[in-house]
């Protein structure tokens, strides 16, 4: 029997987009976890709910008076924006459309991931030199703190791998805060890499600055791309950095929790649409996840790239090469930045950290990203660098484990961000120094069980997946400490651990014989009702019982689910909150002696101001008169928040409880994977195919299918145990491994790979095609040239794409004569595409140059009738001056794909299409 709570709390009907679904939403009609996740998901897509900014972001709260990380309601978090692609990804699986999926990480390219103009003299980073070392401080009233050139940083091992695998030297990740009603008024909207000031519109921001003591009530916000136009004579930098001058620049910040979150929606998307038999509705979002994990490497490295291990001295410790550098650990942030443009000097540095805390570790975005071949990252190294972070992080978790359960917070390679000497007797982790309280200080940052929950859910959807045996040791233990102090009363009530409070510390780690942490022990503070933690508290137990087979955990997953959802609301699921730390909106925010500026609306910034002297716009908040009210001497206020991502939390808490533990959700409780295939051989290849088969796999249930991958890539499913590659380029050598699927959704480990080449010879076609064409980039004025094109075979034979080339003319406008060509996105793959600026030997009207836009033997051929797809290019002269593209001769003003006679296609070194200027 359901709870009533489950009734009343999704009496709400599911949005008519989801009632419309493909038949995997209607095989889960009936089931009332199911109904839940899609009331919750209307709820949330709901335009009069408020969840989105008119750019299509998540706000962090409907409400906008808010407090907490982001100073505002209406700012959002990288954070937000990966529980909205893992929200869309249960979408998916439910309904089986994966256009909102895809959006979301089109709307995240746009906008919370900085582009090119956000991040313009990236390609000056020199990885010698990554960083100038300036020490952190305990205080606020620490800073500036100096620069020092005398202290030896070290070499980044990235930044020339990751330029070779994407051909730019800009990065790949989202910046972890943005101010999306523009409140502050700094205007650095992305795309721009400008500072446009008051007036709608998104705009990057940063706040926390100045070491681990700085809460949110003591930050001063800061625009990212600081043109010196607001705060002081030198903007907000001399805040932060002593130096001798100072320069207009821009700086960006990871969370690295958020991307690994990204990458784990990716995977769930993939592995329910290809159980779909629709991997290819998804595979350019999977592949944009997979380039952001290659980024994510980052936080792996010590802050100024030392070596990582008994660095306790800034001078004595030495600067690393190499790997010597990386704990590989997911640490709490990156970072990276630059000159502005135009600012006169090409520099740019990038950072790692140090500093790791247990609940931003993601055992299942290692996972995927070294052994799901759809997610591993381009660059060399990459595979292996998640896979050795996979096994530390499965260390870090054991050696933080308390005698109850719970785990400690974490270690850093730089205590007290200065590379100081810890207390003695310190335990290290590979000789990082022990920090119960990683990163920040008030309040400490391990003592909310939110961080608790949330890694673990992670943990917990690893050992799902792939029955780790350690995984299931770790979780075992923390979900009957967990349990143990959680309540769900016969009225619907319910509790859980909020504050907690440590004591003692682990034993020094030894991988080879850890300790049993004798002395490390937890206490349980106070409690709470909290639904956002609730919902990964749900998740934990969800994902935990539905492998190990715990009824208790399982029983205890619904009564939770069932007491939050009493507190419906018309936005969500949430219950009220008094916020006695509003009182601190008082708090002065240290400004060190002798420094003035202004915020953009005009207030003061000087010794003394408040945080709310420099936010003086929350008087004007509707909620502003209840929080006076506290300040004057009255009772603290409550407020019922609807946070975006605890409200997609709750929906994906249903989604997942329906997949797993309810009969009929999805897998109907089957989490045993189908046995490898076995026998893989090529029974036959022609000059474009190659045929294969192998033998079954056996299941608790039932085989369903069999997934087919090419060169690491998933090239097809089979419901039979043959298969046949079609549209392969002729004489070329092509890997083919094969895993079994059933109907849970399940998969097995990938086969032995065989290699297969096909024939030489065999028809390609007598160059029959034409060349459609779209703008994608309105403007004629800036420093790129974006366009689109897909190759139509119109001809009644298969064409060897290597054959053919296209040429889209233009002027090159003055300028250097070197070009940087990019091929963002390619349905054929963007490996498989060539591309150059060649000069035309006899100029014409319009054209002096050419992009040549070729095919490589891995695009294979283009069938009788079909379309290359999409192929997204892009390029700028290397010194990033602007273009005039109004009389370029191929250009047009088209958005949509339409054919184009004044592109020209050639198909063996004839012109096949289009007319030549």
């Amino acid at each position: 029997m359901l709870a009533m709570g489950l009734t009343q709390g999704t009496a709400v009907a599911a949005p008519a987009s989801a009632a419309a679904g493909t038949g995997a939403r209607a095989a889960a009609a009936d089931d009332p976890y199911t109904q839940a996740f899609l009331t919750q998901y209307g709820k949330i897509k709901a335009s009069a709910n408020g969840y989105f900014s008119p750019e299509g972001l998540p706000y962090h709260s409907v409400e906008t008076l808010m407090v907490e990380a982001p100073d505002h309601g209406h700012q959002t978090t990288s954070e937000a924006v990966s529980f909205w692609m893992w929200l869309e990804a249960a979408y998916g699986r439910v309904t089986g459309d994966w256009a909102p999926f895809n959006a979301a990480w089109a709307v995240a390219e746009k906008t919370i991931i900085p582009q090119h103009a956000d991040q313009p003299t990236a390609g000056s980073y020199n990885p010698s030199s990554p960083a100038t070392y300036a020490p952190e401080h305990p205080l606020p009233s620490g800073y500036p703190s100096a620069l020092d050139t005398s202290v030896k940083v070290g070499t980044d091992p990235l930044a020339t791998e990751l330029a070779s695998s994407y051909g730019t030297m800009d990065v790949y990740g989202m910046h972890w805060l943005m101010d999306l009603d523009n409140v502050y008024g700094y205007g650095n909207k992305p795309g721009t890499g400008g500072e446009s000031g008051p007036g709608a519109g998104a705009s990057f921001i940063n706040t926390y600055q100045r070491g681990a003591q700085e809460s949110v009530w003591e930050t001063v916000p800061q625009p990212t791309t600081d043109l010196f136009k607001y705060g002081g004579p030198n903007g907000y930098l001399d805040l932060f950095v002593g130096d001798a001058s100072y320069a207009k620049q821009w700086k960006y910040t990871n969370a690295p929790d958020a991307d690994a979150r990204a990458v784990q929606a990716a995977y769930w998307a993939y592995r329910w649409a290809s159980a779909q038999g629709k991997a290819s509705d998804v595979s350019a979002s999977v592949a944009k996840a997979a380039k952001m994990g290659d980024y994510l490497r980052y936080a792996m490295f010590d802050k100024y790239f030392k070596r990582v291990g008994d660095c306790t001295d800034p001078a004595s410790c030495p600067a690393a090469t190499g790997r010597d550098s990386q704990h590989y650990l997911l640490s709490w942030y990156y970072a990276w930045g630059g000159a502005a443009a135009g600012s006169g000097g090409g520099w740019a540095w990038r950072i790692g950290d140090g500093a790791s805390h247990q609940g931003y570790q993601n055992p299942l975005a290692a996972w995927a990203l070294s052994n799901v071949p759809s997610l591993t990252p381009k660059s060399a190294t990459a595979r292996s660098d998640w896979s050795k972070s996979l096994t530390r992080q499965l260390e870090f978790l054991t050696w933080l484990q308390s005698s109850e359960g719970a785990f400690a917070g974490g270690c850093t390679n730089s205590w007290e961000g200065s590379y100081s000497k810890p207390p003695a007797g310190t335990p290290t982790f590979y000789g990082m120094a022990y920090d119960w309280q990683p990163v920040y200080h008030d309040p400490p940052s391990n003592n909310w069980f939110g961080f608790q929950a949330w890694g673990m859910e992670r943990l917990a959807a690893y050992y799902h997946e792939t029955g780790n045996a350690t995984a299931k040791r770790i979780l075992s233990k923390w979900v009957a400490w967990a349990s143990s102090e959680t309540t769900v009363g016969a009225d619907g009530s319910f509790r859980f651990p909020s504050t907690l409070n440590w004591t003692g510390q682990p034993d020094t780690w030894n991988a080879a014989s850890p300790g049993a942490n004798a002395g490390l022990h937890v206490k349980v503070v106070d409690y709470a009702n909290d639904v956002g933690v609730g919902a990964a508290y749900v998740k934990t137990l969800t994902y935990y019982a539905a492998k190990s087979g715990d009824a208790d955990a399982a029983a205890l997953a619904k009564a939770l689910l069932d007491a939050m959802a009493l507190n419906a609301t018309a936005k969500g699921i949430s219950v009220p909150e008094t916020r006695k730390d509003y009182n601190r909106f008082n708090d002065e925010v240290y400004i060190p002696a002798g420094w003035s500026g202004t915020m953009p609306n005009g207030d003061t910034i000087e010794p003394g101001s408040t945080f709310l002297d420099i936010r003086s716009w929350y008087k004007d908040d509707p909620d502003w008169p209840k929080v006076q009210a506290y300040l004057d001497g009255g009772a603290a206020p409550t407020f019922t928040y609807h946070r975006f991502w605890a409200q997609a939390a709750l929906a994906l808490a249903f989604a997942i409880y329906a997949e797993l533990l309810v009969e009929g959700g999805g897998t109907g409780g089957d989490t045993e994977a189908p046995t490898v295939p076995a026998g893989l051989t090529v029974t036959a290849t022609t000059s474009s195919s190659v045929s294969l088969s192998w033998s079954a796999s056996t299941d608790n249930v039932a085989v369903t299918g069999y997934d087919v991958y090419r060169n690491g890539v998933l090239a097809g499913n089979a419901t039979t145990r043959t298969f046949t590659d079609p549209g392969l380029a002729a004489a070329t050598a092509y890997s083919y491994a094969v895993a079994a699927r059933d109907a849970g959704g399940n998969t097995s480990a990938l086969s032995a790979a065989v290699t297969a080449t096909t024939k030489t010879g065999g028809s390609t076609g007598t160059g029959a095609v034409k060349v459609q064409y779209k703008n994608n980039d309105s403007s004629t004025s800036d420093n790129q040239i974006r366009l689109g094109l897909q190759v139509v075979n119109t001809g009644s034979a298969p064409i060897d794409l290597s054959t053919v080339k296209l040429r889209y003319w233009f002027t090159a406008d003055g300028g250097p004569n070197t070009f940087g060509t990019y091929c963002d996105y390619a349905a054929l793959g963007s490996s498989n595409i060539t591309h150059r600026v060649v000069a035309v030997s006899s100029p014409k009207t319009g054209a002096d140059r050419y992009l040549e836009v070729g095919f490589t033997g891995g695009a294979g051929t283009l069938a009788a009738g079909a379309s290359t797809g999409e192929l997204q290019l892009r390029l700028n002269k290397s010194d990033w001056s602007n273009f005039n593209e109004t009389n370029d001769y191929s250009r047009a003003a088209n958005t949509s794909y339409a054919e184009s006679s004044k592109v020209g296609a050639y198909v063996a070194g004839t012109l096949a299409w289009g007319v030549e200027p």
